[in-house]
């Protein structure tokens, strides 16, 4: 199968504006309750869809008597909290555009986001944040003016929109037109600076409508979510609109050191998340069991939720499976539903490769995790596993209203009404990221008969941490460089919690290396990668790169080779360019130690 497509279930209005659910919501169900926020004691407030409403329109009044216009960009730099999605409507309700920034961004990051978008109204989340653009205001021209939510930004809008009539604000959100920008997102390139990607509200829309319509059983009225994945990330922001558009009542965290103990007390329904997430309920739960003397019953009642879950994959259990089921059921499985809060029996992955096995583990277990497939570019996910069709180990089927196409070499093609409309100020990467209407993934991938796609490699070199961030590893790489000491670096983390780097010692440097430290002409590479002044000066160059990017794209690790990598080796290339399944191949065993 080459190509396959789903045919669209909704159609996008020419007028839609993505902050128009809060006011469709605050008419037709004023007491809806859509959102909870901290009550300070451990519980919960509600916020109803007229409250909602209420506080988007306030704040949305006060942007434009800020002197927010049409199109103006105003930027975001905060953890997942609720003021980050009131500000975002009433943003969209000025007829401004959101610029997302993630709250662990450097100055640096910062800057180009904010000067490349020509951003006129920041707000920031803590003084940490408003001390990093302090660093850089200076070279802000377009900038007229940071707030914080902490310092009561929100507050001081509504105070100056106070005297303003709420038709200004209804009368604004008409002129937005579904093609009109709704927010950029930058996104790391394999080389050169982060492009933003230009999200519309047609975009935004069509994506609540295709996910609301893939998955109903759990994006409706009267169920539960916790949200912490970050809503400067698009999967996070996406999914988020489409359980705010189907009435789900959605609570914000951004402590993901408690999550276990956060499922328990808030006990949502379905979750949204990325692989490492999973991963560590996995992990943490299989500790538990080994420290409480009970490991064996443990991987054996993991052997058998997998296997029943593939069986139904197959076409289903029998009876001994069955059986080994049910009693591991009472037994284990109970326990680990209660550990993501108990009423939770959906789950929802993105931003990185779960793996088959994880993914077969929960569904065995009770806890069916649809794990989808996406870019910034696709407005998050462009398929989707759905309760109605399933395969485990593949990213799903095409949501409604897009299509899919395996390229002559491999690569996975797509379209449809999520795809983005081009890259901010760049036409010429806009251009170049499409063919024949077709947006280029970069991926690789396969399609069976039914519409399924697997995901079967990386055709671009973005390496996904398994917490779904985008790393770009030509920045780091070549700042290390940079120190003479250094000779060749190839930085890893595809799929892995963080991100390591191999490096090689430039043989030209050693003879001076060696002399200035009193060591014998002679010592081998092996001993002297082995010395405490070695290892300090490679991480004193690691600490330097990782102050240019924020601490999940840093490197937490370092492996140091023994060999250098030459052409004539078979690691470069002749324009001296890492072959990088090369090196993958020939030290696997070095990668596998950095993560052991």
């Amino acid at each position: 199968m080459r190509e396959f497509e789903v045919p669209a279930t909704y159609a996008i209005p020419e007028d839609a504006n993505m902050a128009d659910g809060a006011f469709r919501h605050a008419e037709r169900t004023p007491g809806l309750v859509v959102f909870n926020t901290p009550d300070g004691r451990g519980g919960w407030n509600d916020v109803t869809a007229a409250e909602f409403a209420a506080s988007v329109t306030a704040v949305a009044k006060g942007l434009i008597a800020t002197g927010i216009e049409l199109g103006d960009r105003v930027a975001i730099l905060a953890a997942t909290r609720y003021e980050w999605v009131v500000l975002d409507f009433a943003i969209w309700a000025a007829g401004g555009c959101t610029v997302a920034i993630f709250d662990s961004s450097s100055a640096e990051q910062a800057r180009w986001i904010l000067s490349d978008s020509a951003t006129r109204l920041l707000v920031v989340e803590k003084p940490k944040h408003r001390a990093t653009i302090a660093e850089i205001e200076s070279g802000l021209p377009e900038l007229k003016e940071t707030l914080q939510f902490d310092g009561g930004a929100l507050d001081e809008l509504i105070a100056r929109g106070r005297d303003l009539d709420d038709r200004v604000v209804h009368e604004r959100r008409a002129e937005v037109k579904a093609a009109s920008p709704a927010t950029l997102i930058y996104t790391s390139g394999t080389t050169g600076r982060p492009k933003g990607v230009m999200l519309t509200h047609a975009n935004l829309y069509a994506e609540s409508a295709a996910d609301r319509a893939a998955m109903p059983e759990f994006l409706k009225p009267g169920n539960k979510s916790l949200l912490f994945l970050p809503l400067a990330h698009v999967f996070a922001r996406a999914v988020a609109l489409a359980a705010f558009d189907a009435g789900v009542t959605v609570a914000h965290t951004a402590d993901w050191s408690t999550l276990v103990e956060q499922f328990g007390q808030y006990r949502p329904d379905f979750i949204l998340s990325v692989p490492r997430v999973f991963e560590k309920v996995f992990n943490g739960a299989r500790q538990k069991a080994y420290d409480g003397g009970k490991g064996k019953i443990f991987d054996v009642a993991a052997d058998t939720a997998i296997a029943y879950s593939t069986a139904q994959q197959a076409g289903g259990a029998g009876l001994l499976l069955k059986v080994k089921h049910a009693l591991f059921d009472r037994l284990v499985y109970g326990q680990l539903r209660a550990a993501m809060g108990g009423r939770c029996q959906s789950a929802v992955s993105g931003g990185g490769p779960l793996g088959a096995r994880l993914g077969h583990f929960f569904r065995g277990v009770g806890v069916t995790i649809y794990e989808g497939y996406g870019l910034t570019e696709s407005t998050a996910a462009v398929s989707v596993n759905t309760p109605e069709y399933i395969r485990v180990g593949s990213v799903g089927r095409p949501l409604p209203g897009h299509a899919a196409k395996i390229a002559e070499d491999g690569e996975l093609l797509i379209r449809g009404p999520v795809i983005f409309a081009g890259y901010w100020r760049n036409p010429e990467a806009s251009a170049d990221a499409f063919v024949d209407g077709w947006f280029k993934t970069g991926d690789l991938g396969a399609l069976d008969d039914r519409g399924f796609i697997t995901i079967t490699g990386r055709k671009k070199e973005i390496i996904v941490t398994a917490g779904g961030k985008n790393v770009s590893p030509a920045m780091l790489e070549d700042s290390l460089r940079a120190n003479p000491l250094i000779g060749q670096v190839m930085v890893v983390g595809d799929g892995k919690p963080f991100v390591g780097a191999l490096v090689t010692i430039d043989p030209e440097a050693l003879p001076g290396w060696k002399q200035r430290h009193n060591l014998p002409a002679d010592l081998p590479v092996d001993k002297l990668i082995e010395l405490p002044d070695l290892i300090a000066e490679v991480d004193a160059a690691v600490a330097d790169t990782n102050k240019l990017v924020s601490h999940a794209e840093a490197i937490k690790k370092v492996r140091i080779l023994p060999v250098d990598w030459t052409e004539e080796s078979g690691e470069l290339t002749p324009k001296m360019s890492l072959k990088r399944n090369v090196v993958m191949q020939k030290f696997a065993a070095d990668v596998d130690a950095i993560y052991s």
